[in-house]
């Protein structure tokens, strides 16, 4: 994916976000404006925070590396925010993941598939409160 492209679906997402309510920021050239690793967006509502890791891609799986997420969670941590990973597929909505919650590969980074965001990642309106998922396991039987 290019750079370009990348830096169109991030502003899509601050955008979006804007327009649910949040106060957001977009951090410029994440990762490469200082030496420390930032979140490519802060967002919060008052009473949610957020620090986001966003990915996009063609259909491919995505990949992280393992350093990206380690700098995600500690940089949310120290700044009261939670952590979360974007990922947008072609033609698909925004999914979201807590990082643990991301498939761990043999080499020590993390993956997820579209198949992954579409049947278990937290969509844009969940996360946002416009909705909630209730899955079966939710229910005593």
């Amino acid at each position: 994916m290019s750079h370009a492209k990348g830096d169109r679906r991030e502003r899509e997402l601050v955008n979006r976000l804007d327009a649910a309510g949040f106060a957001v920021m977009r951090a410029p050239a994440s990762g490469s404006a200082t030496e420390r690793e930032l979140p490519d967006a802060l967002a919060g509502d008052g009473e949610t925070f957020y620090a986001i890791e966003a990915k996009s891609s063609s259909g491919n799986p995505i990949y992280l590396t393992g350093e990206e997420v380690e700098a995600l969670v500690f940089f949310a941590r120290n700044f009261g925010a939670k952590p979360r990973i974007g990922v947008r597929f072609d033609r698909e909505d925004w999914y979201f993941f807590h990082p643990s919650d991301l498939h761990v590969t043999d080499g020590g980074n993390y993956r997820v598939k579209k198949e992954t965001a579409l049947e278990s990642g937290t969509d844009f309106d969940e996360l946002t409160g416009g909705s909630s998922r209730t899955r079966l396991d939710d229910y005593d039987r």
